[in-house]
């Protein structure tokens, strides 16, 4: 995610997560469950890094938090709010689930209780805005070792192979994609594999190679099909 204000940012996150904060550098703010032990599919941790430029539109990408019932949810978005969360209107209409932006504007959701995020931790899902959840599939599918749960015209749903964790949701809209994304992933190979090799079967699949500004980095940044970055790390 990126911010401004990497370190408030970060604080607020933590909080409202309830997790564990540390930073790699500066400009990188780490966040995890406590306790947790790198790499556990149990979580999807939440890097924060400093970025110069400020959010201009909606984003695409953004995190979906779940909860156990109709009052843990109000308790939530109050105690939300209290950190510095705001409400946010992004054309939802009546619906049961509540929209906030944290303190850089960053729009996500608290969600209803819903069955199917009863065990995901508190992040129920990273959800990606796009214009073909069917291509999005296909392509994500086959670039991580995920589950496909279901896919329509209007979504597709990817959880980890263990069936532990939040889950990746693409959701169609009719709106395309204008600047680079705040949110983003980041995949590592197993250890073991070849960062070259893992790169071009993920361009064969349909990513493309793309230059942020990264300048000489050990990752490199990708593109998906529908022009949302990610990074591929080196391997673990």
């Amino acid at each position: 995610m990126s911010a401004l204000d990497d370190s408030a940012l970060g604080g607020f996150w933590a909080k409202a997560l309830d997790w564990d904060l540390s930073s790699e550098g500066p400009g990188v703010t780490n966040l995890e469950p406590e306790g947790f032990v790198y790499p556990d599919p149990v979580a999807v941790c939440l890097d924060i890094v400093a970025v110069p430029e400020p959010k201009t539109v909606r984003n695409r990408v953004r995190v979906d938090l779940a909860t156990t019932s109709v009052a843990h949810q109000a308790e939530l978005v109050a105690r939300l709010e209290d950190l510095g969360a705001t409400p946010a209107d992004v054309g939802q209409g009546d619906v049961p689930w509540t929209v906030l932006a944290d303190p850089e504007g960053n729009e996500f959701c608290v969600l209803e209780p819903r069955e199917i995020y009863r065990d995901t931790g508190p992040i129920a899902a990273v959800a990606v805005d796009c214009v073909d959840p069917r291509a999005m599939a296909r392509f994500w599918d086959e670039a991580m070792d995920w589950t496909l749960h279901e896919v329509t015209d209007d979504q597709a749903v990817l959880r980890s192979a263990q069936g532990v964790g939040p889950y990746l949701t693409f959701l169609r809209t009719p709106d395309a994609k204008t600047v680079k994304n705040r949110v983003h992933l980041d995949l590592r190979p197993y250890p073991g594999d070849d960062q070259a090799e893992e790169v071009a079967r993920l361009q064969e699949l349909g990513a493309t190679k793309i230059d942020i500004g990264q300048g000489d980095v050990p990752w490199t940044v990708l593109a998906d099909p529908e022009g949302n970055e990610f990074c591929v790390l080196t391997p673990a």
